[in-house]
């Protein structure tokens, strides 16, 4: 018997055999689901959530704690870190499901969210949500926590030496689910706003103008601080606000870059626009306050960079360096 046609047949054979194994585990690689999660995404958006968390604590309750009176600083810093801790839980328990989650009901989905996701139940290690399709829907629900918390925080500033504690947070959780989520959902989760076409990139309509309008209306009911006219009013230590603002500044290129949901072309053009148009806003007001009172101040020009920051956040992703330019020096001299 010959071998050598023996050995060429079986080489053939295990060849063919290899070849066959590799065209089936293309072909089942080809047919098992794609994984959606971006690590990429997923660690810019938990870099974000911090970064936007920094901005509460102790970011803002720094910036407010000094403007306000001496006998005033720790109750100040207070309200941040309790409404920090509290708006936590009740977006945990219901704030997120209503205001992020589908409603089942396509007419009401118009306005609020479902309650089918209370207390988280039905997030899983692996679950993704929609409105952040490359990242786990925990660090999706935990970016929009953050904004949940600073939201209702920033009217704190309307409410110093005018409101107890007890009251501040009892006003903190009720404006939550009552104001803040139905309109992050008229916007943000597939409400009449965001279907109306509304273009709000990362919170001008959401976090500013209703936080604002709410610090507004707040102070009309409960009247002029005590004191006011009788008392010296000026701010304790711009030190701390000095700090507490630019911790804000550093922090809101979480806010308005985080804001993508993605590490990529919007989230740089975002932080672009962002660092632009605060300077600007900033030296737009320094400029100002120059002219006319002959001098700047730190307090003015701090003042400004949040302007700045606040004009730019909604329309953050959608303008170029230009435009965030006249923005920011827009929103720095007429502020």
């Amino acid at each position: 018997m010959r071998i050598e046609p023996l050995k060429k047949t079986g080489l053939a054979t295990l060849a063919s055999a290899g070849m066959l194994a590799l065209t089936a585990g293309a072909a089942f690689a080809a047919d098992a689901p794609k994984d959606p999660l971006n690590s990429g995404d997923t660690a810019w958006m938990i870099t974000s959530s911090a970064l936007v968390l920094m901005m509460t604590i102790p970011g803002l309750g720094l910036f407010y704690g000094g403007m306000v009176r001496k006998k005033n600083v720790l109750a100040t810093l207070a309200q941040s870190f309790g409404a920090t801790a509290l708006l936590t839980v009740l977006w945990m328990v219901i704030g997120y499901s209503i205001a992020l989650t589908p409603n089942p009901d396509a007419g009401m989905n118009a306005w609020i969210g479902g309650f089918g996701n209370l207390f988280l139940n039905k997030m899983t290690l692996t679950s993704i949500n929609p409105l952040g399709p490359t990242i786990p829907e925990s660090v999706y629900m935990f970016f929009q926590m953050t904004f949940a918390i600073i939201t209702p925080a920033l009217i704190a500033g309307a409410l110093a030496d005018r409101m107890k504690f007890s009251a501040f947070l009892w006003f903190m959780a009720l404006w939550l689910i009552l104001v803040y989520c139905p309109i992050a959902h008229w916007v943000w989760g597939g409400g009449w706003l965001g279907t109306a076409g509304a273009m709000d990139y990362a919170g001008g309509s959401v976090v500013h103008l209703n936080a604002g309008t709410a610090a507004l209306v707040t102070c009309l009911v409960l009247g002029k601080r005590i004191g006011l006219g009788s008392e010296n009013m000026t701010p304790h230590n711009l030190v701390l606000s000095v700090i507490g603002a630019s911790l804000l500044w550093v922090g809101w290129f979480g806010f308005n870059a985080g804001s993508a949901v993605s590490a990529g072309y919007n989230a740089g053009m975002a932080a672009a626009a962002t660092q632009i148009a605060t300077a600007a806003a900033a030296l737009g007001w320094m400029v100002a306050e120059w002219i006319i009172a002959k001098k700047p101040s730190v307090l003015g020009m701090i003042s400004g960079a949040v302007a700045g920051l606040v004009a730019i956040t909604p329309a953050s992703g959608f303008v170029d360096p230009v435009g965030a330019l006249i923005i920011g020096i827009a929103a720095g001299v007429v502020c």
